[in-house]
């Protein structure tokens, strides 16, 4: 065992929700190996025609899988393993044979460490830890984590580095030595089944994600896009080399906010049918790790207001036997696109001093329907949810659209697309 079981008290708070998990094929060889800069976080952005993004397959569902998921091959030789990608977290980590208390994973598919592990002295582990110092005796002690999610679940582990085999659009092909969790210790309270990838890739904006460890590199810019699609396809490209030219609707990612890790944008208002609702000055984060859209107290019970006020005098009605979520109605209901008829479109309206930008819901991205052919609200109540006083906007609410995150110029974007026409493209890991 070369990794010490050790728990530092040093816990970073994010948000994630169950997920499971996804397998389609695709790796191959090793060629370069980039020589390891671990001393410095300001490394040079390469020149015209230098590796410029990364693209990964995505397969899941909102429901009932609650996940999208890539996979990434680790060390040398290469294994493979399966990882929910997560905006709402920095820290990338996978199940470790160390061994491991709680796993879901067997042995022989769980990472292996090889005496690899990261020091307390190391930059990256002041990134892991900031804005607090490392908990550490010695320099030279292990560098431990310990993280928690919105949904009860932790990761417990030694950070690591080893080799990622990553294709980038231009042709290039790199062994890039990346620093990421070797997760020992798993636990999940329940009520459903813990998940079953192999990890977490964390696309946060701390300094410790995987995007921004390439960015020190000067592989790729400190950008993120995803396409998911209704039809459980979907694509994560890291860096800027598929950002449309034009058709983006942008705002700023607050700054004044001192959670400095999460995607947060405002202020926004809620419509309802093109309408306000007169709920206003919402901020909200982007969390790719949550599956569902989480609203607090006020907000949600307002949205859930409209909706059953305009379901009077329908055919519908509420269905308290169906727990998939914890408003359904009854059906049955063979396809999301019959929920047009019954349900109104919602929108989010970003107003800043340089534009108005809409993200617009329409039912089909707002409601699932259920193993009982019900169909169910994918909003909650965050306060029911233990995610405090936060609005989340989790996956349910990205689908068909093409999320960017511009970490370079402090925006997110979005933009009305086929996730189909993303998977035509033939430089996929």
């Amino acid at each position: 065992m070369n990794v010490e079981m050790k728990i530092t008290s040093s816990t970073t708070m994010v948000f994630l929700f169950l997920v499971m998990s996804a397998n389609f094929p695709g790796t191959f060889s090793y060629t370069k190996q980039i020589p390891t800069k671990l001393n410095s976080f300001q490394l040079p952005l390469p020149k015209s025609g230098a590796a410029s993004s990364v693209f990964l397959r995505a397969l899941g569902s909102i429901y009932p899988l609650g996940y999208f998921a890539v996979n990434l091959t680790v060390g040398k030789p290469p294994k493979l393993f399966d990882f929910d990608f997560d905006t709402g977290s920095d820290l990338t980590w996978v199940q470790c044979d160390a061994p491991c208390t709680g796993c879901t994973k067997p042995p022989k598919k769980q990472y292996k460490p090889h005496k690899n592990t990261v020091p307390c002295s190391n930059p990256r582990c002041a990134a892991l830890h900031w804005p607090n110092p490392p908990r550490c005796k010695h320099p030279n002690d292990q560098c431990d984590y310990e993280i928690e999610y919105g949904d009860g679940g932790s990761s417990i582990g030694a950070l690591v580095t080893d080799l990622f085999p990553l294709r980038f659009s231009n042709g290039s092909v790199f062994n890039v030595p990346l620093t990421f969790g070797c997760g020992y210790n798993q636990h999940n309270p329940g009520p459903l089944s813990p998940p079953d990838t192999a990890g977490v890739l964390g696309l946060g904006r701390g300094r410790i994600s995987i995007v921004s460890q390439l960015r020190e590199y000067g592989l790729i810019r400190n950008v993120i896009g995803h396409c998911i699609g209704q039809n459980g396809r979907g694509v994560l490209f890291l860096g800027d080399g598929k950002v449309p030219s034009s058709g983006v609707a942008w705002t700023p990612m607050l700054q004044n906010s001192a959670d400095l890790k999460h995607y947060i944008l405002g202020p926004a208002e809620l419509l309802y049918s093109g309408k306000s609702c007169g709920l206003k000055d919402l901020t909200l984060i982007f969390d790719s790790g949550a599956s569902y859209a989480y609203f607090t107290s006020r907000v949600y019970q307002e949205i859930v207001s409209l909706i059953m006020r305009d379901l009077i005098g329908t055919p519908l009605k509420l269905a308290p036997d169906d727990k998939t979520l914890p408003i359904c109605w009854r059906g049955p209901f063979k396809a999301l696109g019959q929920v047009t008829e019954y349900f109104k479109p919602l929108a989010l309206s970003f107003t800043n001093r340089r534009n108005s930008v809409r993200l617009d819901v329409p039912p089909e991205a707002y409601l699932v329907i259920s193993g009982r052919k019900n169909v169910c609200l994918g909003i909650l109540n965050g306060s029911e949810a233990e995610v405090g006083e936060n609005n989340i906007i989790g996956e349910i609410f990205m689908q068909d659209k093409m999320v960017i995150y511009d970490n370079e110029k402090q925006r997110i974007g979005w933009k009305p697309e086929d996730c189909n026409t993303l998977l035509s493209l033939n430089h996929f890991i």
